[in-house]
């Protein structure tokens, strides 16, 4: 039988998910299948390789990546961690559970550092269309070396789509918008808050993007922040210059206007309405079609696409888990691929994705929705020999991390939580988030007897941001 072909389109955590789950099985003996990524960036990480371009890349195509300068992770580390790489191993000791960009992309790279996987990679690579052949049950991938401009197509048997969905924004009309002066885009081509100092800005949404947009203007200077929001306020204690008013109706130049009546001034606007599902290297007929939510419909184990089940989605949902659902779910498709795991029929696969879309039609809140995320994992994981971990605490952390939020919006990153995969817990970042200036790897990784900004805020007699309140210790649960 002849040695399967396997693509994967894209490099992001998902794509690297998948070749590690491929390389977890070769390097315990057992023989995989030939696996091509396609990146059409120069480097992979996905959304964590950041780009200072916005909009279109130096090859003339959009711009994958909706990273900005200074974004740290807004949720804590300990939710994410690889169950078979932890931050411990990785860094050598505990880091702190809000780490940087640059951080979180050192520890995604780190743990293929030393294999091959890269060698299978091939970068500054566009996927321009995947098409099925059904007579031979095949599929040609035809890709863009962007590069040497060469076009290429090659044969495969079955393809895995990594690409994400956070990549092309969701951008809705607003009467009068084209009147707006000021700076108006898209949370996709937001590239940092430092251009916000002295601002007014609005943020339209309410949803993690607006908030950590918002607070991260906030922290940069900006003179008021305003987010609205269509079905219904964030609600966090929102210091003086921050505040959420209803939906935005039109605008008159500068002047926004909101369905209470209220009006507001603003010198900066920025789109956070979110993202589309959209595949356009995808014929309609492979191409998943949902709203952002946690169990689209079209995807058995929210993975397997139903109409082809030669086609795989990794990270299509929305997400609470990231790195360690990624991993459950790319090492469940390799399992599938190389005949390790048994794929039902179509009609039983049918049945299972009803009893889950009913389930899923029953999350009536956050809590409810971590936990329905946390139990699809378990199931996925339970098939397959990727490491079962506690995914009952991860859902303490997550919840703690909610409550976190509502008691001190620009504290909570401060705080640090213990490891589910070591017990460790977590480093305290030697600068509280709010004087944290400088994302580097290099500065987060220091020990500085006394920081830059805070020789500044001595030196300037200005009063220092409190420390947090309640940061967890060892009363925190453990793994």
């Amino acid at each position: 039988m002849a040695r399967q072909r396997i693509a994967i389109i894209g490099a992001g955590p998902s794509g690297i998910a998948a070749l590690r789950a491929f390389e977890s099985a070769e390097r315990a003996g057992e023989e995989i299948p030939e696996v091509v990524a396609y990146e059409k960036q120069d480097d992979w990480g996905g959304q964590w390789n950041y780009d200072w371009r916005s909009g279109i890349d130096q090859y003339g195509e959009p711009v994958h990546s909706s990273m900005y300068r200074n974004l740290w992770s807004n949720g804590p580390k300990e939710a994410l961690e690889f169950a078979e790489y932890t931050f411990d191993e990785h860094f050598g000791r505990p880091i702190s559970s809000y780490p940087p960009r640059e951080v979180l992309w050192d520890y995604i790279d780190g743990r293929v550092r030393t294999t091959n996987v890269k060698d299978k990679v091939r970068f500054s690579t566009a996927v321009r269309w995947v098409e099925h052949h059904e007579d031979r049950d095949i599929f040609t991938v035809t890709v863009e070396d962007l590069k040497n401009h060469r076009t290429t197509s090659s044969e495969f048997d079955r393809v895995i789509v990594a690409t994400g969905h956070f990549s092309f924004p969701h951008v809705p009309e607003f009467q009068g918008i084209e009147t707006f002066p000021g700076t108006l885009h898209h949370a996709h081509d937001f590239r940092g808050a430092e251009k916000l100092a002295d601002q007014r800005v609005l943020l339209i949404g309410a949803s993690y993007s607006a908030e950590d947009i918002g607070v991260q203007a906030f922290k940069m200077g900006a003179r008021s922040v305003t987010m609205s929001y269509r079905s219904g306020p964030m609600g966090y204690d929102w210091p003086e210059g921050m505040e959420e008013l209803p939906l935005l109706e039109r605008f008159e130049g500068t002047t926004a206007h909101f369905s209470n009546g209220e009006t507001r001034e603003f010198d900066a606007v920025i789109l956070c309405t979110g993202y589309l599902h959209k595949y356009p290297f995808l014929p309609s007929d492979l191409a998943l079609q949902s709203g952002n939510n946690i169990y689209p419909e079209g995807l058995y184990r929210g993975v397997v696409w139903q109409g082809n089940p030669k086609v795989y989605y990794l990270g299509a949902q929305d997400q609470w888990f990231t790195f360690n659902m990624f991993d459950a779910q790319a090492w469940y498709v390799r399992d599938l691929i190389m005949g390790r795991a048994e794929l039902p029929a179509v009609a039983e696969r049918a049945e299972h994705l009803q009893d889950w879309h009913q389930r899923f039609q029953g999350v009536g809140g956050d809590a409810d929705a971590v936990r329905f995320q946390a139990e699809y994992i378990r199931d996925l994981i339970e098939a397959t020999d990727y490491p079962m971990f506690d995914l009952d605490e991860v859902v303490r952390i997550f919840l703690a991390w909610k409550e976190d939020k509502k008691k001190n919006i620009l504290t909570y990153r401060d705080k640090p939580y213990r490891s589910v995969m070591t017990g460790s817990l977590a480093a305290e970042h030697h600068t509280t988030w709010l004087q944290e200036l400088d994302d580097s790897l290099e500065r987060y990784l220091s020990t500085p007897e006394e920081t830059d900004v805070e020789k500044a805020v001595r030196g300037a007699g200005m009063p220092e941001v409190p420390a947090p309140d309640d940061v967890r210790g060892e009363e925190t649960p453990t793994a």
